[in-house]
């Protein structure tokens, strides 16, 4: 185990750094980003926000978790649970239990790392982010290109491209607590055929007690470029999470989380998370004869996890699964003036199951009761059918719009493997009181049909700063656990799916000393499905969300710069539920009207960077009735990088260098404080080697 006092002074003296590229958040505005339209456009053309995280800055950050990368993003706040765990808000909430998943779609290529009715909070543990090439988020709704799920945004993590030449290269580092990484990549272009092979390892003892985990990614990509023109890209991805999992820290005591020794302690040491996936993809892009381009992208996945519920009274075990195959097929066509239109359709044919089983006898608290035995058995088949219009109009010289609509298709197929409704899985009565909590649906099939229309505009006020406005609507059918995994109060069939209607304002631009970019939005949402406090499903939510973000990249010099993202932002309730404690114009828990992230860089020469980071988080309140309340913190990390020879780079990190005492996450529930306690000050040292 490494000692931070120890280390700290050699890591501080060795704060010798990577090259002055590493500024990836800078506002680059002749900076290509391919999210929006599926292909190469400039952030100066762009009716939207988008921000993106560079392989320097992944490479500098060798992040453990992929919010040390996103947290440089304005509008992002990613809270990390045990392990791998994690929760997202992207102009959002910290959004947690049922549906929350489904918020957010998150991607790798292009392609959707889970099925869009089977998504998962902790979805993004499945990017292989560590070996990126980019890191891409589209805030607020999505173009319409993309569908069910990008309800707050997107997040888009792109592979690697293939080197021009042989490349090899193998990192390791390691870690306080036994935190041991290991990662690398091949890659070569042989004649029409590129290819690379990246991997990442780690294995991790743990901070707390019993929360190791070892974790697994592999990513093959292969482009091949025929005679004829046509392109095909191919990728494989494939992820192995197995986990001891430290769950909530629960305690009467809002400060809690300022004990040292009871924030190391575990009281779930049964809980775990094991989870596999895989993804393969092809993407065939042909030029037709007068110019235009088809592109067609087929692709499979398939994803497995077991894990216990540790923060569910019941602890019961969750196995879920799905299997998934669809295919992309856009049409692109080059218009006279500058116009472009995409017309494309998205299938795809998912059959999943999922099975919940609590252990511990039958009991009853907060006055529901819950049974021994099986809670759900079901398998769901979920067909979803996708066409859109997407279109770019030079409409002057310096004015461009965008528009676009897209309608969904998504139809569930459900089957129930139990019996039916509030009883004991095998039909006899609950054990105690008119019902149990679990409401099990008869065998139904359920459809849902949206449609999301978009509007954008751009106005380039010079060549180096534009103004951009964009109006649009984003969807997502229920989740199928939204559907079928019901609670005794719920009534089956009675859920809509989740609808938000978004503006967005904004400039950015280079002023030669400063690059910058403001954005204000507005959002209103309506059928939010969340869980309270008291743990009760409320599935006809209304919420109202405002805010501006602003990101800044200033040079100080020749060798320092500046960067900094600021985010403020109001997520209120816009209904009332006194069972909840909601009233209109409470503040929606977990939602800090502060977010902030600087970092100072300093370039010492052309082969050495040091960065000094300060991240704050606002306080924010627990409970829908705002009753309790969380009061924020601030972390400052310390990084560096340096290339000692040709061949071999060193780094060293300091995470939480004032050793902070705050929490990743709080909450209050079933009548508790309950935190995911943050790591103490820790060190990691590591190098890479070329070959």
């Amino acid at each position: 185990m490494f000692r931070v006092k120890k280390l700290a002074i050699a890591v501080t003296a060795t704060a010798i750094v990577m090259p002055s590229s590493l500024l990836a958040e800078t506002v680059t505005l002749d900076e290509l980003v391919v999210t929006g339209t599926k292909q190469e456009t400039s952030l100066m053309d762009l009716a939207g926000n988008t921000a993106t995280v560079n392989e320097e800055a992944i490479k500098l950050l060798n992040a453990d978790h992929i919010q040390e990368s996103l947290s440089r993003i304005a509008g992002v706040n990613i809270q990390r649970g045990n392990g791998a765990e994690s929760l997202v808000a992207l102009r959002s909430p910290v959004l947690t239990g049922p549906g929350a998943g489904g918020a957010f779609l998150f991607m790798e290529d292009g392609i959707a790392l889970r099925s869009a009715g089977f998504a998962n909070n902790n979805g993004l543990a499945e990017a292989h982010y560590e070996m990126a090439g980019d890191i891409e988020v589209v805030k607020g709704p999505g173009s319409a290109l993309y569908g069910s799920n990008a309800v707050h945004g997107l997040f888009n993590i792109l592979s690697l491209a293939p080197s021009a030449e042989l490349e090899r290269e193998i990192g390791f580092s390691v870690g306080s607590d036994d935190l041991h990484k290991v990662k690398g990549t091949i890659s070569d272009t042989v004649g029409a055929h590129a290819y690379r092979v990246s991997f990442s390892g780690t294995d991790d003892n743990g901070w707390r007690d019993e929360s190791g985990y070892g974790q697994q990614k592999v990513t093959a990509r292969h482009d091949y470029f025929a005679d004829s023109g046509d392109s095909f890209r191919t990728l494989f991805s494939a992820f192995n999470l197995n986990q001891e999992t430290a769950g909530f820290i629960k305690s009467s005591d809002e400060d809690a989380y300022e004990d040292r020794s009871l924030m190391e302690t575990n009281d779930d040491e049964d809980a775990y998370r094991d989870w596999w996936s895989m993804r393969l993809s092809t993407r065939w892009d042909h030029e037709l004869a007068n110019g235009n381009l088809f592109s067609l992208t087929p692709y499979v996945r398939s994803t497995k996890m077991e894990f216990r519920q540790h923060y569910l009274p019941s602890r019961a075990i969750e196995q879920n699964e799905h299997q998934s195959v669809g295919v992309q097929a856009a049409y692109y066509v080059d218009l006279d003036g500058g116009h472009k239109v995409i017309f494309g359709t998205d299938l795809e044919y998912t059959e999943g199951s999922l099975r919940q089983e609590q252990e511990r006898a039958s009991y009853s608290y907060f006055g529901k009761n819950r049974q021994q035995g099986i809670h759900y058995d079901y398998d769901v088949a979920a067909t979803t059918v996708a066409p859109y219009v997407h279109a770019e109009w030079q409409l002057a010289d310096k004015f461009r719009a965008t528009t676009g609509v897209r309608f969904e298709h998504v139809r569930y197929s459900y089957d129930n493997n139990v019996a039916d409704g509030t009883g004991m899985a095998d039909g006899s009565a609950c054990f105690a009181g008119p019902s149990c909590l679990y409401n099990r649906p008869a065998d139904r099939d359920d459809t849902f049909n949206d449609w999301s229309p978009k509007l954008g505009l751009v106005y380039r006020l010079a060549e180096t700063h534009s103004v951009f406005a964009n109006l649009s609507r984003g969807h997502r059918a229920p989740q199928t656990t939204d559907l079928y995994r019901l609670q005794n109060q719920q009534v089956v069939g009675d859920m809509d799916s989740e609808q938000l209607d978004s503006l967005e304002i904004g400039v950015r631009g280079d002023a030669n000393i400063l690059s910058y970019e403001l954005t204000a939005f507005y959002m209103k949402k309506k059928n939010f499905f969340f869980r309270d406090s008291a743990g009760l499903n409320v599935t006809d939510g209304k919420t109202k969300h405002k805010g501006i973000e602003a990101s800044i990249t200033i040079p100080l010099g020749e060798q320092f710069d500046l960067s900094a993202n600021y985010t403020y932002a109001e997520h209120k309730y816009d209904f009332d539920n006194a069972a909840s404690g909601v009233e209109d114009g409470n503040y929606v828990d977990t939602a800090p009207r502060n977010i902030s992230n600087v970092r100072l860089g300093w370039d010492i020469n052309s082969d050495s960077r040091a960065e000094l980071e300060w991240s704050h988080i606002g306080r924010y309140y627990l409970d829908p009735s705002n009753a309790h309340q969380y009061d924020g913190h601030d972390v400052v990390n310390l990084r560096a990088n340096t290339q000692i020879t040709a061949n071999l780079a060193i780094h060293a990190q300091i995470k939480n260098l004032l050793d902070e005492e705050y929490a990743d996450r709080a909450d209050f529930a079933f009548g508790d404080y309950r935190f995911f306690p943050a790591q103490d000050r820790n060190v990691q040292v590591g190098a890479t080697y070329s070959f």
